[in-house]
């Protein structure tokens, strides 16, 4: 994708992708073995390296899908992340980075994740002490490892300061402002080290806005801008905001279909805030972000990764230009979540229709 990631001005936020730009959320569909080769690993029966292997080997099939379907700006498919599926997606926003912080180290307990449903839970990391800013989260190892993958622009994703700390027992701040402070720098020293080995393209990724009180928004929107404050003008931040299109295996899917922290109010005033190229959204919330979004662009999130069915580039292209207000030079064309629950087949045809509606709109 010929300049993408490069600056057109002195701000962060004015750094644009070419109009109608396709990208990922993060998540690539997870094989059913995954679990399969989990227990394997706890019984003995399978090494540890064993595993890494078979991860890798997802990741690498992650990469080709998106470039079988010309996306633009493509990940790793988050696959390394993961060791089952059971708790998916959060098993690869949460419990991979809490095993990489002392202070989130030790057992987890369960924790309910949604007021749909009670018996929807996550099992929790229990804080017990600061936060220290200068631990490697293995962003970098990540960037490194996908880039000698593909020749197309990397994006690494990383959960944000509001989701590590909300899914959270916290037995020392007792303040979740604060630790979403610390946390923030914690990701401000990994992005930087993200930028100095050449990655361009980062994500912050926050599904809990909706359901949350505007203060705790407030402070979760300040510790991504003071992650993201230094980064050079040529780094591409996006924030992926959505509801919690989540499927955590077989035991909910009759559940499928819900978003499980979509209540509340939607505070595309308060998202707005954040000092980043891009916000990435479920296609019908777009609506809420006339008037806000400024010279930022919006990823657009017209595929749902909730349906079983592919789309058609035309249905994708279609749920696009309802939004008339939305400019074509600040539209990026993406998924309203990760595709972590569905079949490969399913996602390669769906990543395909992206890109059939990239070249239907003109991009």
């Amino acid at each position: 994708m010929t300049g993408c990631g490069t600056g057109m001005g002195t701000r962060r936020g004015m750094i644009r992708y070419p109009k109608y730009a396709t990208t990922v959320i993060g998540a690539h569909s997870v094989p059913d073995w995954y679990e399969a080769l989990d227990r394997l690993v706890a019984v003995g029966q399978l090494s540890m390296a064993s595993m890494a292997d078979a991860q890798y080997r997802a990741s690498e099939a992650a990469i080709l899908d998106q470039e079988l379907a010309d996306i633009d700006v493509v990940t790793g498919g988050e696959l390394h992340r993961r060791t089952n599926n059971r708790h998916s997606p959060p098993n690869a926003m949460l419990n991979y980075f809490w095993q990489k912080i002392p202070a989130f180290q030790g057992a987890t307990r369960p924790m309910p994740i949604t007021k749909h449903d009670p018996y929807v839970f996550h099992p929790a990391a229990t804080c017990t002490g600061p936060i220290a800013e200068t631990i490697d989260l293995g962003l970098v190892d990540e960037f490194k490892m996908v880039s000698a993958l593909t020749r197309r622009p990397v994006k690494i994703t990383m959960t944000g300061p509001h989701m590590l700390a909300k899914v959270t027992y916290d037995e020392h701040y007792k303040d979740i402002a604060k630790m979403m402070a610390d946390i923030g720098k914690l990701l401000r020293y990994n992005f930087r080290m993200l930028a100095e080995a050449g990655c361009r393209h980062i994500q912050i990724d926050e599904p809990l806005y909706t359901m949350s009180d505007e203060d705790e928004v407030r402070a979760g929107v300040d510790a991504i801008n003071l992650a993201i404050a230094d980064l050079p003008d040529t780094v591409h931040v996006s924030t992926h905001i959505c509801q919690g299109n989540y499927a955590v295996g077989k035991d909910y899917d009759g559940q499928i279909g819900h978003r499980y922290f979509d209540t509340g109010r939607y505070k595309a005033d308060l998202i707005s805030q954040i000092d980043c190229a891009a916000y990435l959204i479920e296609y019908d919330m777009t609506h809420h972000f006339e008037g806000f979004l400024g010279e930022k662009q919006l990823g657009v999130g017209a595929v749902d990764v909730q349906d079983p069915k592919v789309e058609s580039g035309e249905t994708i292209a279609a749920r696009i230009r309802d939004n008339k207000w939305l400019a074509p030079d600040q539209t990026i064309i993406t998924s309203s979540c990760g595709f972590n629950h569905l079949p490969r087949q399913t996602v390669l045809g769906k990543l395909k229709a992206m890109t059939d509606a990239k070249h239907i709109l003109g991009g």
